[in-house]
């Protein structure tokens, strides 16, 4: 299979995504490819990705690959680092089989994967999970202890103008499902009027829907420019060791924001944001709940997300059980309209067809009759 088009590099998937089109080829260096990723590609509709890692190594069952070969995407695995020394970015090539071609020259080569080898890989990867849940949890323990104080002792975070005592919160995250929940949650978020956090790339996700977030917090790094223009407060996520990734963004852009140095990752810090300050139901859109979906993160500290789960815990919700167990009310507005409705429909009938004129004249002379009229 013979596939063509203009390649596209770039070492971070949610980066590079943003630029792709249907006539690219993704060059990316992604080493267990996880779900969320895998989402985004498709969604730009690529026929090919090169992945200069490899897109599942063993470590655990991540499902991005599958979701691309299942989704027809030809994913080129383990091309090699090389790949990223011989393409520049808008080079016309070519796949062939599992070579690049550049100008008639294999400038790289890796394996097609299919459906059926990604499946295999998975289910060896299963196998070693217990291996990986040992880690997690000694990882989670070591953690407990270092941070042992967020449970205890209250945090101390920054402040903001957005008030949140009292009121429901909705943190969106980008990962699992979020914009399918983000969806559901419409009815919910129309009605209780939530206060909005996006972290990064979930304040895309409220755009794109129509709403705009009250606050984005974290790294900035996978966050546009209109959501970060959007008129929402900024909470910068900095680190205890005095990084600060998000920094210089913000400032190019000619924005304020508020820095808050803290472990952890960036959902974390929203959640615990929303919780410190008072907030009453705090629902989670694409947070990351399991643990293949803790490992898809790829990071050694992920163990913090437990840590402040069991913080916040008393008032998490889960969009997916709100989207199915929340019903919108119907208020008096919608019902008058729905009757008005409903006449109209009766009126027009009435008008169109004789027959109906005749059944309502005799109902007319059947209510004249009862009283006498």
């Amino acid at each position: 299979m013979r596939i063509v088009g203009t390649a596209r590099l770039g070492r971070r998937t949610k980066d590079l995504v943003k630029r792709l089109g249907r006539n690219d080829i993704a060059v990316i260096d992604h080493a267990d490819m996880d779900r969320v990723s895998a989402e985004a590609l498709l969604e730009t509709g690529v026929e090919a990705v090169v992945n200069a890692a490899r897109s599942i190594s063993g470590s655990y069952p991540n499902l991005g690959p599958l979701l691309l070969v299942r989704g027809g995407v030809r994913l080129i695995d383990a091309a090699g680092e090389e790949v990223f020394e011989r393409l520049s970015d808008g080079d016309p090539i070519e796949i062939v089989g599992g070579d690049i071609v550049k100008d008639g020259v294999v400038v790289a080569s890796g394996t097609p994967l299919s459906v059926d080898a990604v499946e295999r890989a998975m289910e060896d990867a299963r196998q070693g999970l217990d291996q990986q849940l040992e880690q997690f949890a000694r990882n989670t323990l070591e953690h407990m202890l270092k941070e042992r104080q967020l449970l205890t002792d209250g945090v101390s975070v920054p402040v903001v103008k957005t008030q949140m005592a009292g009121r429901d919160v909705l943190v969106v995250v980008r990962g699992y499902d979020y914009k399918d929940d983000l969806r559901a949650l419409l009815p919910y978020i129309r009605e209780v009027r939530p206060v909005l956090i996006g972290v990064d790339g979930g304040a895309d996700a409220l755009l794109e829907l129509g709403l705009r977030p009250d606050l984005v917090v974290g790294d900035m790094d996978s966050v546009s420019d209109e959501a970060l223009r959007s008129g929402a407060e900024l909470v910068v996520h900095a680190y205890p060791d005095g990084r600060c990734p998000g920094r210089e963004r913000v400032s190019a852009l000619g924005l304020s924001a508020v820095e808050w140095a803290m472990p952890g990752t960036s959902e974390d810090l929203a959640l615990l944001l929303a919780y410190e300050s008072g907030a009453e139901i705090i629902v989670a859109v694409g947070t990351h709940t399991n643990l293949i979906e803790q490992l898809d993160k790829g990071r050694k500290g992920a163990a913090s997300t437990f840590l402040v789960r069991l913080k916040v815990g008393t008032r998490l919700v889960d969009a997916k059980g709100v989207s199915r167990l929340y019903k919108a009310s119907v208020g008096a507005g919608e019902m008058i309209a729905l009757t008005l409705a409903a006449i109209g429909v009766i009126a027009a009938v009435v008008v169109i067809s004789p027959a109906a004129r005749t059944v309502v004249w005799l109902l007319v002379l059947r209510v004249r009759a009862a009283f006498g009229m």
